[in-house]
């Protein structure tokens, strides 16, 4: 899943405003994922044979150091003819063929991507807030009609819990979105699984 929020003033080459299905077939590669991931990680150009190397170390599970030149090299290639110029066309890289560089446009920079990468058994943010809504539901009930057991709680107290529940969650929600933001961290959030 990957939730993204956007700044209302982005464009693409094209002068138009760069659209959700723009963001999303850019973000639908990893290899660009990985790419944007590095570039917000940094303020100033990256070579694009350092770029790909890291991306190769992603994909492969190693250090940057321990890249094989042939894969590293299959990286570059893929890099310069097919993901760079797509983010080129997107306005959200330029790409300085002379210096072979790569610099994040002000429009990337201001892009705020989260991605929610789950395993088998994570269950989604919002299953998990339907779940705890349905909870509190169930508990307010069961405190109206005096279930046993319930019936001694009072509606303000199921209301306490319900708030704290949801705050508390919200709390962690947010520190785990800030560490699942691409540029965040070393690592892209996709790899932490």
């Amino acid at each position: 899943m990957l939730p993204i929020t956007t700044s209302a003033n982005e464009s693409n080459s094209n002068g138009d405003e760069l659209s959700e299905d723009d963001i999303y077939g850019v973000l639908s590669n990893r290899r660009r994922r990985f790419v944007i991931h590095a570039l917000k990680r940094k303020k100033e150009p990256v070579d694009i044979a350092e770029l790909s190397a890291h991306i190769t170390a992603w994909e492969l599970g190693v250090d940057p150091e321990e890249v094989d030149y042939e894969d590293q090299r299959s990286v570059y290639s893929t890099l310069k003819r097919t993901h760079l110029p797509n983010l080129e066309e997107k306005n959200l890289v330029t790409v300085d063929k002379e210096e072979k560089a790569v610099r994040a446009t002000p429009e990337l920079e201001s892009l705020d991507i989260y991605v929610e990468a789950l395993n088998s058994k994570e269950i989604p943010w919002s299953l998990y807030y339907v779940g705890l809504a349905g909870v509190a539901i169930a508990l307010l009930l069961a405190v109206t009609v005096e279930a046993p057991i319930f019936g001694a709680l009072e509606p303000l107290e199921v209301g306490i819990f319900t708030v704290t529940a949801f705050g508390m969650s919200s709390v962690v929600h947010h520190l785990i979105g800030r560490r699942t933001r691409l540029g965040n961290r070393e690592k892209p959030p996709e790899l932490y699984q």
